[in-house]
């Protein structure tokens, strides 16, 4: 059975339409990546799942009943993108009253071990910097043991460093056993963690794959050189994105050996060429901008 279940789901407010029309299915098992554009329909989505929102029209259903329903949460974690932490409670305090609500739930020192709070637990909320709150609201919605785990941007505000041992941390809990859903900024995050990528813009859902077909099926790549007239490069065809860094300049191209072919033909004086495949941000930023200018290419992707 599927733990969550779209069936043409919209949700408006007011003229605005956040979520349009979407179909969609999470199984059990699965670390899924939820990405798009600002605006584009991902918060809502949850707040669907999470019983916050209703559907305008369409259903919505969370482990096969209403997500409205305090039954149908009762195996649902989440992580909210900004979380109060009562200032005055421990962070023991904190753990011990969240995992209270369940009768299954993961041990205090347990859980403090695998998201790195052992040194915290004494210490009260008000105490903690930003990135030590974000890791505990992270373990909160793991006390629980559930089935199904919804983080929205959740290592906002923490470091590299913090970044990597929480996604080490998201990692043991999905193979404990937890289906992960995570919204993140960090297009790298997504690509380290998910094995299945869900692309949302505009309310709609425009690409639902593997990290590594949503990558070979947008066919971009990115070609690296230097020039001394950088301004003939726009003239060159296939360029879907530029920009300059390091002295470089870094181009998303649709075809590289096209590109490439066309960029020696044209006589302008280059060195230190590289080229390599795309990454998801790239990746994104093609499907995104295909489907603004309405370019076959994000129908293509997401058929």
């Amino acid at each position: 059975m599927n733990l969550a279940h779209f069936d043409r789901a919209t949700r408006r407010y007011g003229d605005v339409i956040a979520v349009d029309d979407v179909s969609l299915d999470l199984e059990p098992g699965v670390l899924v990546g939820l990405l798009g554009p600002n605006g584009a329909g991902k918060t809502t989505l949850l707040a669907l799942l999470q019983g916050l929102r209703r559907p305008t029209s369409g259903v919505v259903t969370l482990f096969g009943g209403d997500p409205r329903d305090a039954k149908s949460r009762q195996r649902l974690g989440s992580t909210p993108q900004e979380t109060a932490l009562p200032d005055t409670l421990r962070v023991r305090e904190v753990i011990d009253y969240v995992g209270g609500h369940f009768a299954d739930r993961v041990a205090t020192a347990a859980l403090a071990a695998e998201f790195g709070l052992d040194d915290l637990l004494r210490r009260q909320c008000g105490s903690l910097s930003g990135g030590q709150k974000r890791r505990l609201a992270v373990a909160l919605a793991f006390v629980g043991r559930p089935a199904l785990v919804l983080l929205d941007e959740p290592t906002t505000g923490l470091d590299v460093d913090g970044r990597r041992a929480l996604w080490d941390a998201i990692r043991g809990q999905h193979r404990a056993g937890a289906t992960v859903v995570v919204t993140s900024h960090y297009l790298e995050e997504i690509e380290a963690l998910a094995e299945r990528v869900v692309v949302v813009d505009r309310g709609r859902v425009i690409a639902d794959d593997s990290v590594e077909r949503i990558l070979a099926r947008v066919g971009v790549s990115q070609v690296r050189l230097r020039t001394a007239d950088p301004s003939r490069l726009a003239g060159l065809p296939g360029v879907t994105h530029r920009e300059h860094a390091d002295d470089r300049e870094i181009l998303t191209v649709a075809d590289a050996d096209a590109f490439v072919r066309e960029l020696v033909r044209s006589g302008l004086d280059f060195r230190d060429l590289s080229v390599r495949g795309a990454s998801l941000e790239e990746a994104f930023l093609a499907l995104t901008a295909a489907r603004r200018t309405d370019d076959p290419v994000a129908l293509e992707v997401a058929s």
